[in-house]
């Protein structure tokens, strides 16, 4: 059978890493949780599963610590996961089926259901939204503009049935603090590779985000929480704006709710 390598990186990750581990507990041969220092009961629960192995490393961004975890892992497939996701029934059921085959691809695409405001959202951009998750490790690498990381192979991939089950924000309350924080990531990232405050992309942009997710993308067949999403979604590319005039302006050196140790491996490729 192959031997399946799950990676799942964390940080202060009390409230999901259990149902996490849980959900990919009897497919996975290893757990590997790359965790950034947290303050909560995070490592005393994953080290409660005799499958995890558990590691600490600072954390540089979302792709570099993506990247760290696959380093860590030991046998040739990996499934990579958030603390916050799970592997519905389908999917383990044919990760389970797929283990005793021989595959000749190098990755599969898995579609991300996600649960928001008392309801799985099918629409707004957000379903079906598949993407590399299940691959071979020395034919993957994590890429992207920081938050939003997404696998890269080299070779030929296939979709795989079933989803994975995401509980990105306990509330709205939440979703708005992820949009704030993560914001600041992109403004942040974007400022360093020289990007300029643009007074006319700050008005136009949002509101051809809200009407990107919510017509064109069809959020209005998710009711209410489909515009919240999309009003969420415009209120983010507007803060991106913001924060790239503070920066631009030098009225700040970096966001106040961007942890520090982010943009550091930056720093040492220049020195």
């Amino acid at each position: 059978m192959i031997k399946l390598s799950v990676a799942i990186i964390t940080y202060n990750e009390e409230k999901n890493i259990r149902d996490c581990i849980e959900s990919i507990n009897d497919l996975a041969d290893e757990i590997i949780v790359l965790d950034s220092f947290s303050t909560d009961a995070t490592e005393q629960i994953a080290k409660s599963f005799p499958k995890v192995k558990f590691f600490t490393h600072p954390f540089h961004g979302h792709v570099e610590q993506k990247n760290k975890a696959i380093e860590l892992c030991n046998f040739d497939w990996i499934l990579s996961l958030d603390a916050d996701e799970r592997a519905d029934e389908i999917l383990q059921d044919g990760i389970l089926k797929w283990k005793e085959m021989e595959p000749n691809l190098q990755g599969y695409k898995i579609a991300r259901l996600t649960w928001h405001m008392g309801r799985f959202i099918r629409h707004t951009g957000w379903y079906p939204k598949r993407r590399y998750r299940l691959f071979r490790k020395d034919s993957a690498t994590w890429v992207g503009e920081n938050p939003h990381d997404v696998i890269s192979i080299k070779g030929e991939g296939a979709i795989f049935a079933g989803n994975i089950i995401h509980f990105s924000f306990r509330d709205f309350s939440d979703q708005i603090d992820t949009v704030n924080k993560f914001s600041s990531i992109v403004a942040f990232t974007r400022y360093k590779k020289g990007r300029k405050f643009s007074t006319l992309a700050c008005i136009y942009k949002p509101i051809s985000k809200f009407c990107e997710f919510y017509f064109f993308r069809r959020g209005f067949l998710d009711g209410f929480p489909g515009f919240a999403i999309a009003a969420a979604s415009s209120f983010s590319t507007f803060l991106k704006f913001a924060k790239i005039y503070e920066l631009d302006r030098q009225f700040i050196q970096r966001p106040s709710n961007l942890r520090e140790s982010y943009g550091e491996n930056e720093k040492q490729k220049e020195n």
